[in-house]
């Protein structure tokens, strides 16, 4: 297939794209920097340069693709609705990465929630998701209406090294830089709050299978266990030399230094079930723990 990606030098895109290109599909990429081409083309993936606000260029690629993958900005809505326009009436996937944080609370890393979530389960977003899941319904609904095979994918916490160009992923990378402020390993408020996870490998798989057989309109957690902040913490001392020695982040200090971003990606429950990944597709990641590759892959985010 021809498959075009954005976000393909970021953490997901690329490690998207470049898993599709060893699986034998054809694949583009849009890129902004120019300076970038030669290592992409390394890789096996035709870069295109502009912007997700370059309305003809995104037109003009998923016109030529068999599926896009929409992997640089969850929340920009024109050109999710400038792919939704292209694709109209094509039959064409249309996978659109969101995350898991749409059916997260507003914790601020003081209590655990009991409540896990499977892909159907009903939710009321966060004041600072609203905008987002109005986003992946726009895309499930264009899978009813408007005959494209429109997918939603929503990631957990996300581990594991690139497998495109270096980039590292979203959460731990804070998590690692505060903890080595503290010297010890770095939780929001008490800790206790809970996020699923998934391997970077598997989630890749993931994205494969659904490019090649998930039903239109369908949505996708993706998930291969969980774990406390307090766990994470611990794991990210050991893995720095602290011997395990943790430290709570306040949660008013989080919040003001990274915003809002603490509130849904550190401060938050979000406990997910990847079924339709397991009944629909067949999907099984194979990759250990999230505590395990912390403490032994030698990655120091």
């Amino acid at each position: 297939m021809k498959i075009f990606v954005t976000g393909v030098t970021g953490y997901i895109g690329g490690s998207i794209a470049k898993y599709l290109v060893d699986a034998g599909h054809e694949v583009s990429g849009l890129i902004r920097n120019p300076q970038q081409r030669s290592a992409l083309l390394e890789l096996g993936i035709t870069p295109v340069l502009g912007t997700l606000d370059d309305a003809f260029i995104l037109s003009e690629q998923a016109r030529a693709a068999d599926a896009v993958v929409n992997a640089a900005n969850s929340d920009h809505l024109a050109s999710v609705q400038t792919f939704i326009s292209a694709l109209s009436g094509s039959g064409k996937v249309l996978l659109h990465t969101s995350g898991s944080s749409v059916v997260g609370d507003d914790a601020r890393g003081a209590y655990e929630r009991a409540e896990i979530f499977t892909d159907e389960t009903p939710f009321t977003p966060m004041d600072i998701r609203k905008d987002r899941v109005h986003i992946n319904q726009l895309v499930r609904c264009a899978g009813v209406e408007q005959g494209i095979r429109s997918i939603v994918f929503c990631p957990t916490m996300i581990y594991g090294e690139s497998l495109g160009l270096p980039a590292k992923s979203d959460q731990l990378p804070k998590l690692f830089a505060q903890s080595r402020k503290y010297g010890a390993g770095a939780y929001m408020g008490a800790g206790v709050h809970r996020w699923s996870n998934v391997h970077i490998e598997d989630l890749a798989e993931l994205y494969r299978l659904a490019i090649e057989k998930a039903p239109s309109a369908s949505v996708f957690f993706a998930e291969n266990g969980e774990a406390s902040f307090l766990e994470i913490a611990t794991s990210i001392s050991k893995s720095l030399g602290y011997g395990g020695e943790i430290k709570s982040w306040p949660a008013d200090e989080a919040i003001a230094e990274l915003g809002d971003w603490a509130r849904f990606a550190i401060g938050s429950n979000s406990r997910v079930r990847a079924v339709n990944a397991r009944t629909l597709l067949g999907w099984k990641p194979k990759r250990e723990s999230i505590v395990q590759w912390i403490e032994n892959s030698g990655v120091q985010w």
